[in-house]
């Protein structure tokens, strides 16, 4: 009984070695990949620029699902990495503006565009904004965009065009689907912003869990790198490649 102890503690102590010896080597081939990952990969994307892919349709038609974005994070300010703590600010998110931030619901990460910025009055009536008591612009066009909602079949969009302090941009909505179409006044106070979806049904935006705080700002959505149609066996779409956001 005793031998077979020694023979045990012997055999444990040999494979401890070996593992040892094996996590060495693999350190050592590995080192400088994971400082590479720590040191500079992390810290710009946390301060510099970074990408997201978009799983929900809530920016459709301007952003797409399977859209993968280039995000600015040095648009507005610089940050310390891995923190909303600002080194540095040179400029204010404007409306019009598409941007990332957290959600004060459950600091989820969305991509929403600016309606309202601090001082601004926000209203909505029947699907129409109104921006310190002024209906904005719509244009009609005629065309359709299909709208995916979970557990339904590909719905019919209407798609109008808004200008939003200039910004002329696409905005959808679905005849007959229950969403908050009508909405406020509301007074954005000074360090927030209101911000919605270009999907203006299916959205869950500022309508909901209310106004986004500056420090949850992220960054500015910047252009579409690379697109695939997670409705088409995710196919790419060649024609969003490198296209340019507003």
């Amino acid at each position: 009984m005793k031998e077979l102890v020694q023979t045990w503690a012997w055999a444990g102590q040999r494979g401890i070695g070996k593992m040892w010896l094996l996590g060495r080597r693999t350190w050592r081939r590995w080192r400088l990949t994971v400082a590479f990952l720590i040191f500079v990969v992390v810290p710009v994307k946390s301060s510099l620029a970074d990408w997201n892919w978009v799983p929900t349709g809530s920016m459709n038609p301007t952003i797409l699902e399977g859209d993968l974005i280039y995000v600015d994070k040095v648009a507005y300010d610089l940050r310390v990495p891995l923190t909303l703590h600002r080194l540095a600010s040179w400029s204010e998110p404007q409306r019009g503006e598409i941007v990332v931030c957290l959600s004060p619901e459950d600091g989820t990460r969305l991509v929403k565009r600016i309606v309202g910025t601090p001082g601004d009055t926000v209203q909505m009536i029947r699907n129409v904004l109104y921006l310190n008591g002024r209906p904005l612009s719509y244009s009609e066009t005629g065309q359709a965009c299909p709208v995916h909602v979970r557990g339904h079949p590909a719905l019919p969009g209407v798609l109008t065009l808004e200008d939003l302090d200039r910004t002329v941009h696409p905005v959808v909505s679905v005849p007959g689907l229950g969403a908050m179409r009508s909405f406020g006044p509301v007074v954005v106070p000074a360090g927030h912003y209101f911000v919605m979806g270009d999907n203006r049904d299916v959205s869950r935006d500022s309508r909901y869990f209310g106004l986004v705080p500056r420090a949850s700002i992220l960054g500015r959505a910047r252009a579409v790198v690379i697109s695939f149609d997670l409705t088409d066996k995710c196919q790419p779409r060649l024609e969003r490649f490198l296209t340019g956001l507003r």
